[in-house]
């Protein structure tokens, strides 16, 4: 997520999801807090699917992108499937 921390009042966040496998076609999603580059068929719909379950989370909340902590986020983004990789626990 990306913050302006000059100006609070205009800061934005976006959701960057980048596909590394592909099939040879190229693809790219976006919306008003998400872009979402390559991968497969199969796996550019599994970050489109997780994407959206993130947005609907968050207006269940009533909150943006942007309003929320990376602590509140990250337990978003577990609740649709996603974890955080830690390089330290390999």
């Amino acid at each position: 997520m990306a913050r302006s921390p000059k100006n609070p009042s205009k800061s934005k966040a976006l959701l960057l999801g980048v596909g590394l496998d592909s099939d040879g076609h190229q693809r790219l999603t976006t919306g008003k807090n998400f872009a979402l580059v390559g991968g497969s068929k199969e796996t550019h719909e599994e970050m489109t699917e997780k994407v959206v379950k993130i947005n609907e989370k968050l207006k269940a909340k009533g909150k943006e992108l942007h309003e929320v902590s990376r602590e509140e986020f990250d337990d978003i983004a577990h609740d649709v499937g996603l974890r955080r990789n830690r390089p330290d626990q390999n």
